[in-house]
């Protein structure tokens, strides 16, 4: 009896790990809070952004989809004109230690100097806890919060899943059509649409 009781046990603590690992957030409602420390070492939690317009983007630079975007220069060019327009912009790696791209602060660094990033601020989730509190899938993957603290976009950048950085173009950017939706206070065509790129490497 004592076994059978610590075999339900394990399982419904797997049922609970499980659930978290596919927790998600909706559309329309508050997004859920979470403090981080960058890698520059400063703490920031998303309450204190409260009153601006916040992005989320889930990244990894080993990931192909991520480096069409960036080396295309699609990305930074996107952080450049949100944040000189006061948006924030907070780029997240949930990849887990030993993963591909869970790389260290300088190379982080390094790597966001190459690529002309300009984020507001860069974190690792090394324990996955924010990744899966947003239910984050893909690098990337994109969510745009508006100055009232509700989450108002969630998916992929744009509207052409694939590597090639020649899609680019002639694709839709999900992320700036919302982006500029918010800032006239016209409704976002497209509040949500399916990421693709790699698996985050929780």
């Amino acid at each position: 009896m004592k076994i059978l009781k610590k075999f339900l046990f394990a399982l419904a603590a797997l049922a609970v790990l499980a659930g978290a690992a596919r927790a998600t957030v909706e559309v329309g409602q508050p997004a859920p809070d979470f403090t981080l420390t960058d890698i520059k070492t400063q703490t920031h939690s998303l309450s204190d952004y409260k009153g601006r317009i916040v992005v989320l983007e889930w990244n990894n630079p080993g990931c192909p989809f991520v480096k069409k975007h960036y080396e295309s220069g699609n990305i930074p060019a996107l952080q450049k004109a949100a944040t000189a327009g006061g948006i924030v912009w907070l780029t997240i790696n949930s990849g887990a230690p030993g993963n591909e791209g869970a790389l260290s602060p300088p190379e982080i660094k390094a790597w966001l100097q190459e690529n002309a990033a300009m984020p507001t601020a860069y974190f690792c989730d090394a324990d996955g806890k924010v990744g899966h509190l947003y239910g984050a899938k893909t690098t990337p993957d994109m969510y745009v919060i508006n100055a009232d603290g509700a989450l108002v976009y969630k998916g992929a950048i744009d509207s052409i899943r694939s590597a090639d950085a020649a899609d680019i173009a002639r694709a839709t950017n999900y992320v700036k059509a919302a982006l500029d939706a918010l800032k006239s206070g016209q409704p976002i065509a497209k509040p949500v649409s399916e990421p693709y790129g790699c698996s985050v490497k929780y």
